[in-house]
């Protein structure tokens, strides 16, 4: 991972998911959970991210805010590949649906992993 930590709910919680023997919604529904009060926190600090959206468009932005459903607002933006949205170079500031994120990339610096990952299993062995 050469610029940063490449994040995918499934992939973060590597093998977490499978450890709940429960209902499986309730623990997707922690782990968004989870997730939602780890974006909260970058949103603090005023982390800068890089969306990658299911359509192949790349967003580069500072993090405003992050709701329950991960949606986001991002500030300053701009897009990776201007070439191909020649259309979205003027947009600074936008909001993006949860549902069409496909990664977020973030700084390798901002995330403490182990912290991240004992914080997946605590939440699967609640679920049990």
């Amino acid at each position: 991972l050469k610029c940063g930590v490449k994040w995918k709910l499934a992939q973060i919680c590597n093998g977490v998911l499978t450890l709940a023997s429960g209902d499986p919604e309730a623990s997707i529904q922690g782990l968004v959970m989870l997730f939602f009060s780890f974006f909260r926190t970058l949103v603090d600090r005023n982390v800068q991210v890089t969306v990658e959206l299911k359509n192949d468009l790349c967003i580069t932005g500072t993090l405003q805010s992050a709701d329950q459903f991960l949606n986001l607002k991002l500030a300053n933006v701009s897009v990776n590949d201007p070439d191909r949205y020649p259309h979205l170079l003027s947009v600074k500031n936008c909001f993006i649906r949860g549902s069409v994120v496909r990664y977020v990339h973030l700084p390798a610096h901002e995330v403490d992993t182990e912290s991240l990952q004992d914080s997946c299993r605590r939440e699967a062995k609640q679920v049990k």
